[in-house]
């Protein structure tokens, strides 16, 4: 079993398999089965890659701001490549391949149900959402244009002098705070506009 589960990929699909079971077991208990292909199903499914995509990307960006970005000083220094060479670099690929698909998957939902033009305009009903769209856009750009550019400097994808390096890591973390700052705004705002927050 524990051989089973060293494999990222077997277990993301017995992940999907076990999910695939529940489903049938609950629409065989209860006589509501999944329309799939239906205009609300596909809905429900962007939605669920849209909060998927919005786990990954928010998870990581607390991981580096909660986790690594503290811990780096506690890390004697012939330690460091292995944060440096081998896991930044994979989680900053999650990271923003995750925050592209959440404003992917977010702006497709928006247009699906109705309420994109309103919420990226700022109008009632769409308010509140709005707000959240408009941070995570944000965020996304700091991710894409400020984040992953310096640290491709920070970690020598990009060769440059050892003070442009400084003031990349500065920036890059910088930019890391402003979006974590950013992100208890926008869950709160994504969550509030179904369920009376405002």
């Amino acid at each position: 079993m524990g051989a089973f589960f060293q494999s990222l990929g077997r277990t993301i699909t017995a992940g999907v398999v076990v999910l695939i079971v529940l489903l049938v077991i609950v629409g065989a208990a209860t006589g509501h089965w999944i329309q799939v292909g239906t205009q609300g199903w596909w809905q429900f499914a962007i939605r669920w890659l849209h909060i998927g995509s919005g786990v990954m990307w928010i998870g990581l960006l607390w991981y580096f701001n909660f986790v690594q970005t503290p811990s780096m000083p506690k890390i004697p220094d012939a330690e460091k490549p292995a944060v440096t060479k081998v896991i930044a670099p994979a989680a900053l690929f999650w990271f923003r391949w995750a925050a592209m698909a959440t404003i992917i998957f977010g702006l497709i939902l928006a247009g699906m149900n109705g309420y994109l033009g309103a919420a990226l305009s700022l109008h009632q009903p769409a308010t509140a959402i709005g707000i959240g769209m408009w941070m995570g856009i944000i965020m996304w750009f700091n991710v894409w244009f400020i984040i992953w550019p310096n640290q491709k400097k920070v970690l020598g994808f990009v060769t440059v002098a050892p003070d442009e390096k400084a003031a990349a890591a500065k920036l890059a973390g910088l930019a890391s705070r402003i979006n974590t700052m950013l992100s208890i705004g926008m869950l709160y705002f994504m969550v509030a506009q179904s369920h009376g927050g405002l």
